[in-house]
């Protein structure tokens, strides 16, 4: 069955064969290339599509709903900038170092802005789209976790992994709306203390 016969076929997802599932992949990386490069801001099936080579059908014969596509493309974005930075600051030796190492990361990748711009969305309609910023905690919280001593116990990592991703999260907010780096590079140092003393206190 090719893309015009499957998109003519009632909607109907992918039934998951290799086949189906590999044409799948190959559409929500094309959508998340246009994404990355273009932004949220008139994002819609339509402008997947033409992003994917394909038909709006054909993306609603591999994906339940433009919603669907959305959230994959957006989660596709934050492994890639996990994948692409997060890991090397694990080598570093403190807590602190790398959390302070992430911040390059999380404000000057390629996927930043459109990263940031899920959060106004999550603000802006909670109903629909809270769950592309909830999506992120799943995806970060496990790095930041690793990033926490072995010797801590796990209430205690997570609490600190909170702290960090919500601080960090408050400094992105910041950056994109008042651009006050000059504030948040002092915000940053101060974290970096507050982290080297969680991290003395043992």
């Amino acid at each position: 069955m090719d893309d015009e016969t499957a998109g003519r076929a009632g909607y109907r997802r992918s039934a998951g064969s290799p086949r189906g599932a590999a044409r799948r992949q190959e559409l929500l990386d094309r959508v998340t290339d246009d994404l990355q490069a273009n932004g949220l801001a008139d994002f819609s099936l339509r402008r997947a599509a033409r992003a994917a080579g394909a038909t709006h059908k054909v993306l609603l014969y591999h994906f339940a709903d433009g919603d669907e596509l959305l959230r994959e493309a957006v989660q596709r974005l934050r492994e890639r900038r996990i994948t692409g930075g997060l890991g090397a600051a694990a080598d570093l030796p403190t807590l602190a170092q790398r959390v302070r190492a992430v911040w390059p990361i999380l404000s000057a990748s390629a996927e930043s802005a459109v990263l940031d711009q899920v959060i106004g969305l999550s603000m802006y309609d909670p109903g629909r789209y809270a769950e592309l910023s909830r999506g992120a905690s799943r995806l970060y919280l496990p790095a930041l976790l690793s990033f926490c001593p072995p010797g801590w116990p796990d209430d205690r990592k997570l609490q600190v992994a909170e702290m960090v991703l919500a601080t960090l999260r408050g400094f992105l907010v910041d950056l994109r709306t008042s651009g006050d780096e000059a504030g948040i590079e002092a915000g940053l140092a101060a974290l970096h203390r507050a982290l080297e003393r969680e991290e003395a206190a043992g």
